[in-house]
């Protein structure tokens, strides 16, 4: 009977989730990202909300998986990189900003055959300035198979987008491909940052992550920053980026626009910290 309930409950999951990109229930929101040392917005990442008709706001966790197994990741994520392009275009032609979009290639994305001719189309097509994009792909899609992918992340660079590894230090990494990879950011994954100034082994895996990406003219960007102590404990680090909800939580297009209003794109409870260099 359990089992019946849970095929029941996946079976509607999957049929709201068809119904849902046609019906256009889909939203962007958009997460900034903080230079810590200027306490400046720098970037924004983009991450997929469901508004779904009798629900409300879906959380990720709840059918992100779902997509992925079912292949509907391809379609859902196409639309996202589409939408994430022409919100990039918009936001740095109306607040005269150098601010980057990032967003998320999943596994299944970054295997597709198309991969590339659909990145130039929408290039092309949307108009948007390449180095207004960066593309996170997890260390672990890279790794499935990373002679590949180290030829696919070369032809994506050429074309002037920036390349990040999302979830760093969570899945099999090497390092002697690390450093062959033509990346820009390095994200440490925010399970690492959660217990820190406190926990020794985080703060030395931190430490570690942070020094190994400076010694590769790699930025660091931490996430799920959620109070001052770990906002200062990372700017000392040396970490260059700051994410999380100490921040700002993640916000619709219209909202984001609010904050980068103001040209210093600076959030006014960050001013109020010791962040100064």
């Amino acid at each position: 009977r359990d089992m019946s309930i849970r095929v029941n409950k996946r079976l509607a999951l999957e049929t709201d989730l068809h119904r849902a990109l046609e019906a256009h229930e889909f939203e962007a929101y958009y997460q900034p990202q903080y230079h810590l040392k200027t306490k400046h917005i720098i970037g924004i990442e983009a991450l997929i909300r469901w508004n779904h008709p009798s629900r409300g706001i879906v959380s990720p966790d709840d059918f992100i998986p779902a997509l992925e197994e079912t292949g509907m990741i391809i379609k859902v994520g196409q639309w996202m990189l589409w939408t994430a392009a022409i919100h990039a275009k918009a936001i740095n032609h109306k607040n005269q900003r150098n601010i980057r979009v990032s967003v998320n290639l999943s596994a299944r994305q970054f295997s597709a055959p198309n991969l590339i001719e659909d990145i130039q189309r929408l290039l092309y097509e949307s108009g948007v300035n390449p180095s207004h994009l960066e593309f996170e792909i997890t260390e672990s899609a890279i790794m499935q198979d990373a002679e590949s992918a180290l030829n696919i992340l070369r032809e994506i660079k050429s074309m002037g987008i920036r390349l990040a590894i999302d979830d760093f230090g969570t899945g099999y990494s090497s390092l002697a491909y690390l450093k062959r990879f033509p990346i820009d950011t390095l994200k440490i994954d925010r399970s690492f940052i959660a217990d820190t100034p406190h926990d020794s082994e985080d703060v030395t895996i931190v430490k570690a992550i942070i020094a190994l990406s400076h010694n590769l003219n790699v930025d660091v960007v931490a996430e799920g920053v959620e109070s001052s102590l770990q906002a200062e404990f990372l700017k000392d680090c040396g970490c260059d980026i700051g994410q999380g909800y100490f921040f700002n939580r993640p916000l619709p297009a219209s909202e984001i626009n609010h904050i980068l209003r103001n040209k210093e794109g600076v959030n006014p409870s960050v001013v109020n910290l010791n962040l100064s260099t």
